[in-house]
């Protein structure tokens, strides 16, 4: 009798992703000094049973690697050992390296086997098993130097690294100003000459400096390609005990370690990045699974029971059907709707995740980049068993990872700073997600120093996006913030300062179909609020009839409804039309001319304005009529056709034809001659005449 092996090697793949995460987390509890010997217990068991499965699957790099980490936490757990800052952050490094090692082993992929032996020395430096040596993390807290004079640097470029403008020989040269070089080429990716991409890079290098050159130096040399490369740099003392270690394994090629792969989902390790805030913490929300609550199981095999008993009653009374049942089959097909519509509701409520799936990669990322900004900041979290669909919870991950970095880097002051300012030494980061109507909105907000408006505005003249003479609300400054290449840090460091980030952010959520808002206030803090639909799949819309055509409106985006009158209507310059809604001046945008449709009529006395919102900004909507509403599955138009400005989609209605769906923001975005979103009440007085 065989088994097929490949179902329980996946599924000791997610239970190792959780473990890991277990351990993260818990190692970013620990209290050193007075460690919870609970919470030890709680690592040393997730890291047990992680070396257990791996030897059981053949897996021997991982189980001994894993065992050297097991060994470290069972003398912290027993006492024989102290929880120390250095101890814990070398163990977090080991976590980071057994997540690379089993995502290689899950994909079929490589891992960074340098980097793995680095660690493992480290560890046995600190168990003692090689006497007389330092570990390189304290020798690094203590001088920051070379162990054994020098370094050896694995540099490898993704393939679009040239396109960012980088050039690895300025990098080399800079290097040769720092100590003795030797560069070893390894060109083994080169493709053909027929497939070769004259933009793209396929090699990499082995470097060894030789001299007395500092990490921090050598780390500067590389910050412009950080995010566009894998980088690892170990002192030449561990890669000498290092290499003598490898040539005692007995096990595969290093750093090759096969597995079943994912179904559908083979990716090769060239394609990651190896930094904390790149990898998914939470790898089983990634993974081609999804662990579903039984109790969301019994409501589908419910709704699936109902729906088979409708479809009994129904193929009878088609079998047996006369006039004098015509009752009885509305009534069936009621039922059918019903049962249909919990049913859809039931499969989507099992894509539904915990929004804790983006937010758990923080607390690690929190913590490293305080420590690298010489900063104290604290992490909080609310909300985190929000739902969210999974493909919008794939998507969210590097818009918040932006955010968040910003919050630290841009926000948070240093504790000096902040002590002058009258505030405690601890900045807060507070990460809160909540429902909100059809939508889900995330909030990060910090207690740093706000921002400072006239700064951007400045800097916004500099570029010019703005003009001196413009007079723009503060709502428009701020948003300058996500224009491309816009940035106001004085020093451009590896964290930020290069102007790149922000305006991916907004388009990522606008992708999405969301918004993202900015409240700040100077010396106070920083919010900025992302809103989502909770699916991408679905939408609850209200179908809308222009001319012949039917367009579909989101539900969420719609503020209300009214037949115009005639006296509240204005003309701005002779051609632009707002409409007074209580003290509140909107732009008119006839559908009918958008989209090249011809209307019951063009007056606009007792046509039918819907009021929409988007962005932030309201606009109104002529329609012909306003028809049901009706939950429609969304299809890209543009993956199918091409990008149409201000429609979001199309579906296919219950008679065949294809309908639009409109993208509220982008019709707000593309309307010409709106009103200023400030003193607009003043501006319309001059600028206006009463309709004729």
């Amino acid at each position: 009798m065989t088994f097929d092996m490949k179902q329980f090697l996946l599924t000791f793949f997610e239970e190792s992703f959780e473990g890991l995460d277990v351990m993260e987390s818990a190692l970013l509890n620990l209290d050193v000094g007075a460690a919870d010997a609970e919470t030890i217990n709680t690592i040393f068991r997730a890291a047990h049973s992680i070396k257990g499965g791996s030897a059981t699957f053949g897996l021997s790099q991982v189980s001994v690697f894993t065992h050297s980490v097991e060994t470290l936490l069972d003398e912290m757990r027993n006492g024989k050992r102290a929880v120390t800052r250095d101890n814990v952050d070398l163990l977090l490094k080991s976590v980071d390296c057994m997540r690379e090692m089993l995502q290689a082993a899950r994909d079929g992929g490589q891992f960074n086997a340098d980097k793995a032996a680095a660690i493992t020395t480290e560890l046995e430096i600190v168990l003692g098993k090689i006497p007389g040596a330092r570990s390189p993390s304290v020798a690094k807290s203590q001088d920051n130097t070379a162990t054994g004079h020098g370094w050896k640097i694995s540099l490898v470029p993704h393939a679009d690294m040239l396109k960012t403008g980088n050039d690895p020989i300025r990098m080399f040269r800079e290097l040769q100003g720092l100590g003795k070089l030797e560069v070893k080429l390894d060109a083994t990716k080169l493709p053909a000459l027929v497939d070769l991409v004259p933009e793209d890079i396929f090699i990499s290098w082995d470097i060894v400096l030789r001299g007395d050159a500092t990490l921090a130096q050598v780390k500067e040399v590389f910050d412009w390609v950080e995010g566009d490369c894998e980088l690892n740099i170990v002192p030449l003392g561990v890669v000498a005990t290092t290499e003598l270690a490898q040539q005692d394994s007995a096990a595969s090629a290093p750093g090759t370690l096969t597995a079943v792969p994912k179904p559908d989902d083979r990716r090769h390790a060239d394609d990651r990045r190896a930094s904390p805030e790149r990898r998914g913490p939470a790898a089983t929300a990634d993974a081609g699974s999804i662990r579903v609550a039984i109790d969301k199981i019994d409501a589908l095999i419910n709704m699936v029971g109902e729906l088979v008993i409708t479809q009994s009653m129904l193929h009878q009374l088609g079998t047996e059907f006369d006039m004098s049942r015509l009752a009885k089959l509305q009534e069936g097909l009621g039922q059918l709707e019903r049962n249909t519509r919990e049913l859809q509701e039931s499969v989507m409520r099992i894509r539904m995740l915990p929004i804790s799936f983006a937010f758990n990669r923080f607390p690690r990322m929190v913590h490293d980049l305080s420590q690298k900004l010489n900063k104290k900041v604290e992490l909080k979290m609310s909300g985190e068993q929000t739902e969210l669909d999974k493909t919008v919870m794939e998507k969210i991950g590097d818009p918040l990872v932006h955010l968040v970095r910003n919050s630290i880097d841009h926000g948070v002051e240093t504790p000096a700073a902040r002590r002058a300012a009258g505030k405690a030494d601890v900045g807060t980061v507070h990460l809160n997600a909540f429902h909100q109507g059809g939508n889900i909105v995330i909030e990060i907000s910090d207690d740093g120093a706000g921002i400072d408006k006239h700064r951007i505005r400045k800097k916004g003249i500099e570029r010019g996006l703005l003009a001196e003479t413009d007079v723009v609300s503060d709502e428009r400054i701020y948003e300058l913030i996500f224009e491309p290449g816009f940035s106001t840090a004085e020093i451009v460091s590896d964290v930020s300062g290069r102007g790149v980030g922000m305006d991916v952010v907004r388009r990522n959520i606008k992708d999405l179909g969301g918004t993202v808002d900015i409240r700040t206030e100077l010396g106070v803090g920083t919010t900025f609020t992302i809103r989502l639909p909770l699916t991408l799949a679905i939408l609850d819309g209200q179908l809308v009839r222009v001319g012949k055509e039917t367009y579909i409106l989101p539900l969420t985006s719609i503020v209300e409804s009214l037949q115009i009158k005639r006296d509240s209507v204005n003309i701005i310059a002779g051609r632009s039309e707002v409409y007074r809604l209580r003290d509140e001046y909107l732009p008119i945008v006839r559908l009918y001319r958008l989209f090249g449709q011809n209307p019951d009529s063009e007056q606009l006395e007792g046509a039918l304005l819907v009021i929409v919102e988007g962005d932030g900004k309201r606009i109104g909507l002529l329609v012909d009529d306003l028809l049901n509403q009706q939950q429609v599955v969304i299809k890209s138009l543009e993956s199918n056709f091409a990008k149409v400005t201000g429609i979001s989609g199309a579906t296919i209605l219950g008679d065949g034809r294809v309908a639009l769906i409109m993208d509220v923001a982008g019709l707000i975005k593309s309307s010409k001659d709106l009103p200023p979103q400030s003193g607009t009440k003043d501006w319309i007085s001059k600028n206006a005449t009463v309709a004729a």
